[in-house]
């Protein structure tokens, strides 16, 4: 008996199921999304370490199936204030420039969804939130795999 390798990979969950994670997954799967940003306060509170270069990650859907399978090309944590319009433009988000994206990502960290996950109602991020800039590529699509 084999064990399967996709199963032994860390899961990887963009967004919470439902139409955002249905988005950031299609723009993984068709090769606009690149890279995804973290926050290092989640990894600590779900006792996660950081990505690191070389890693694997099954990609799932939002009924929890694998989709794809991807790769860690790069890591960078640093200050929010400091993320670039080229860690932007590599989400596949449509945002225009920093202003829009980081409103974008406030609006989901801030969200009810996520300060539930981080059990604290009154969770924030600022300038000084350590966020993990996570640049990634599809090594396997698992769409058309069969039993």
């Amino acid at each position: 008996m084999t064990s399967d390798p996709i199963s032994s990979l860390r899961k990887a969950e963009f967004g919470f199921p439902g139409p955002l994670r249905d988005r950031l997954v299609a723009a993984i799967l068709d090769g606009s999304k690149t890279s995804t940003t973290g926050l290092v306060a989640d990894y600590e509170h779900e006792g996660d370490p950081l990505p690191e270069v070389g890693s694997r990650s099954v990609v799932v859907d939002s009924d929890d199936r694998a989709v794809a399978v991807i790769e860690t090309t790069g890591i960078r944590v640093m200050p929010l204030a400091e993320v670039d319009f080229a860690h932007v433009v590599d989400e596949g988000e449509g945002d225009a420039d920093v202003t829009e994206w980081r409103a974008n990502h406030e609006s989901f960290w801030h969200s009810d969804e996520m300060r539930a996950a981080m059990d604290d109602p009154g969770f924030t991020v600022d300038d000084t939130t350590l966020t993990v800039l996570e640049r990634f590529r599809v090594v396997k699509d698992l769409r058309s795999d069969t039993d």
